[in-house]
């Protein structure tokens, strides 16, 4: 009998891999292989020159903004792809099938994801539905289609609300207790003074990783932040904003009109810090001492009790100290990684040097503060033993030693 041609070597292909090369994939860009939504990645590529483009433009509308933001620059390499499906278009490639991305928007963006991924070409839902202008047989096609908007999990909204950092908002209740003013009265307002300021900095860190969208995304660690990985969509994070936002205020209301201005001036210098003030060498370390320092102002103002000038002082030093060892971590791990300077960030690994001895004295000196006070006539009202407040100074002087 006979054998095949493609047997003996005469050139002719195997039927499955002409059979292969013959079919074509088809993926749905949004909703399917790119795990966000290209407006949003439009916009937050670069949101200050979006906006200024905008401004700038002369044409007022949705019409302008969607023609400054097709001219948006969006680093492809680092976009949030959903891994099951960029696999699933790897191994069709692998058996000789042609790829073919399917947007509705943004042809020129689709274009580039489209050549960075090395698919073949991008068609609109309208050649799908004509047929006749496509550039493969439509009736050998298999389609990877929108999987309909994903919904976020309650772990993924609780890692992009940062729940695990509100215990830096507990500050508020240290003015009541250093005071010695623990009554119902007074934790009812300290607690709702937290839930004020956690709604409000849970708003102020979706700021942040929208506008840090890129740098995270190159971040060794950042990039598994709900935003920047895909897991929550940008356009839920700009609904959240707001709804947080006025919940602090109505929560603020309810304490005192001083309280809300407080905590404005905390809304106000995070976002101040994250657009310019985080990039100023040593500017982003007193600004974020000044922070945390400003929920214990918070604190002593909702509870209505005078804020100890020594709580103050010592306050600052710690807080000083703690955010140069989150500066000192960051760097360090850079340096571990063998990754180049933060461009981002206004310091280089060769600073790691100063910024630990700048760690340490700040240390020092808040436990320098805490001796002062503990000797001073100002703890004798408040304490009958004032006396075991020194036993704190040893454990002071080995909580900063480890850290």
């Amino acid at each position: 009998m006979e054998q095949p041609a493609w047997q003996y070597g005469s050139g002719v292909p195997e039927p499955s891999v002409a059979v292969a090369a013959a079919r074509t994939l088809v993926i749905d860009l949004e909703g399917a292989l790119l795990r966000s939504e290209l407006l949003m990645e439009a916009l937050f590529s670069r949101p200050g020159l979006m906006l200024a483009r905008f401004g700038a433009g002369g044409r007022p509308g949705m019409a302008a903004l969607t023609d400054i933001l097709a001219r948006a620059e969006i680093d492809y390499a680092h976009l949030p792809y959903d891994s099951d499906v960029l696999n699933r278009a790897l191994a069709a490639r692998a058996r000789g099938e042609k790829i073919y991305l399917v947007a509705s928007r943004f042809a020129h963006h689709a274009a580039g994801i489209a050549a960075h991924l090395g698919f073949d070409g991008v068609v609109t839902p309208a050649d799908l539905a004509a047929g006749d202008t496509l550039p493969f047989d439509r009736a050998a096609i298999e389609r990877i289609e929108d999987r309909g908007s994903r919904s976020a999990s309650l772990k993924i909204w609780a890692k992009a609300l940062r729940v695990y950092q509100y215990a830096k908002n507990t500050l508020v209740f240290v003015p009541a207790i250093t005071a010695h003013q623990m009554n119902l009265a007074t934790l009812g307002s300290a607690l709702l003074a937290f839930l004020a300021f956690s709604a409000c900095a849970s708003g102020a860190y979706l700021v942040n990783d929208l506008l840090d969208l890129a740098a995270d995304r190159q971040h060794p660690t950042k990039r598994h932040r709900a935003l920047a990985a895909g897991d929550l969509p940008i356009s839920s994070a700009l609904l959240a904003i707001p709804a947080l936002w006025l919940f602090a205020v109505a929560a603020s209301l309810c304490i005192s009109p001083v309280f809300l201005g407080v905590l404005g001036a905390y809304l106000a210098t995070t976002i101040a810090y994250s657009l310019v003030l985080k990039r100023k060498m040593l500017v982003d370390v007193v600004t974020l001492a000044g922070l945390y320092t400003l929920r214990i102002i918070a604190g002593a103002v909702g509870v209505g009790v005078v804020l100890s000038e020594w709580l103050l002082i010592f306050s600052l030093f710690v807080f000083t100290s703690l955010a140069l060892i989150k500066r000192f971590s960051e760097l360090s791990m850079r340096e571990s990684a063998g990754l180049a300077d933060p461009s981002n960030r206004d310091y280089r690994i060769t600073d790691l040097h100063v910024i630990a001895a700048m760690a340490a004295a700040s240390a020092m000196n808040a436990v320098t503060v805490f001796s002062l006070y503990v000797s001073s006539s100002a703890v004798t009202p408040l304490y009958s033993r004032s006396w075991m407040l020194w036993l704190l100074n040893p454990l002071l002087l080995y909580w900063f030693g480890r850290a």
